[in-house]
């Protein structure tokens, strides 16, 4: 096989900005995926002339002008913005917390209303919070933790909220002005032509060869390149042989309706227990849409188990001990670079996840 500088196993977003840096400084890049198609979790497909998320949903947002003006080399972004809407058994919530949001609950008009009635919620929680539960409530009050956060936050975690431990929501945004963005970055937007034609740009000049799985032949892998760059789960690069990471997975239904708008907005969120899905995506709006269909995904929370696509790493203390283990593992390798969200065991947003692979490139 021909010999390569850097074998980058994975075609995702990290795996597609290291390959494009280094085959920029003149270095021979070789990028295999496991899957049938590039660009990982961003990856989008088109459908009805509509761009689906087949992954979820996925919106750039940073502050990181570095990170923005380098993907913007490979695409234009629109103008989205996230502004979600939250449905508690048929009430309509705006998110994030903020005016609208506290004008729809309890018809105050004023930051003063509102922040009198959440300063006198948040007194039922004295001492240390010592669960999700009482974190939420002493953040943010029972009325919002109610309808806006137990629900949901129980259907992510698979677990109740007196369950989960506190340091998951230690902060809560609350906005005492009108104002739907979810993000505060300066730069937001989604590829106009979609995820998936933004990334086949960065890999353009490059070798890419999909459905290989490295793992399952790493010693024919390692031979073609003198370092490898490893985006995939970082216990199995090790066999599990600290443990297993857990993570929660996701769930997707989607399907083609024959109707012009469904729910007038891109993410609308239910916070019911009762509801077995997360939110629903309509995924024109992401784009602006006016196509005669639409497309709609329901999300659904997932235990993760053998075979299902890792989302979220739990961040609790047991596997972070696992975690710290295999880092010291990976810190010994010579000719191997771990990058992104399962090699690093790490929720990022891809702007970080960007950003993380230029520096790799850099150092």
């Amino acid at each position: 096989m021909k010999h390569y500088d850097y074998l980058i196993v994975g075609a995702g977003l990290f795996g597609a900005t290291f390959a494009e840096r280094q085959s920029a400084l003149g270095k021979k890049c070789l990028v295999i995926e496991k899957r049938d198609h590039i660009a990982g979790n961003v990856y989008t497909e088109e459908c009805e002339g509509i761009e689906v998320h087949k992954y979820g949903c996925h919106i750039m947002h940073t502050d990181d002008v570095g990170v923005w003006e380098y993907l913007s080399r490979f695409t234009r972004f629109n103008h989205f913005r996230n502004e979600p809407v939250a449905n508690y058994k048929g009430e309509l919530y705006n998110l994030p917390f903020n005016m609208n949001t506290f004008h729809q609950m309890w018809g105050v008009n004023t930051p003063a209303e509102a922040k009198e009635i959440i300063d006198k919620q948040r007194g039922e929680i004295t001492g240390e919070p010592k669960n999700l539960e009482e974190q939420a409530i002493s953040l943010v009050g029972r009325d919002i933790y109610e309808k806006l956060i137990k629900g949901y936050t129980e259907k992510q975690w698979g677990r109740d909220c007196k369950d989960l431990p506190a340091f998951i929501i230690r902060r809560l945004p609350v906005r005492m002005r009108f104002d739907n963005n979810y993000f505060n970055h300066s730069y937001q937007g989604i590829p106009e032509d979609g995820y998936t034609n933004m990334v086949a740009r960065m890999l353009d000049k490059i070798k890419v060869q999909l459905n290989e799985d490295y793992l399952a032949d790493r010693e024919k892998w390692n031979a073609c390149a003198d370092t490898v760059v490893y985006t995939g789960p970082i216990d199995a690069f090790y066999d599990y042989s600290e443990g297993r990471l857990e993570y929660r997975s996701l769930r997707f239904e989607t399907e083609v309706l024959d109707m012009e708008n469904y729910q007038g907005i891109a993410a609308m969120n239910f916070t019911d227990r009762e509801t077995p899905y997360t939110r629903i995506i309509e995924h024109k709006h992401f784009a602006f849409g006016t196509q005669e269909k639409t497309i709609i995904t329901r999300e659904y929370s997932a235990e993760f188990k053998e075979g299902m696509e890792p989302y979220y790493p739990i961040n609790d203390e047991k596997n972070a001990a696992i975690y710290a283990r295999y880092k010291q593992k990976a810190d010994a390798e010579k000719n191997v670079i771990f990058g992104g969200r399962l090699a690093e065991y790490k929720y990022y947003d891809m702007d970080q996840v960007v950003r993380s692979a230029l520096n790799a490139v850099a150092e």
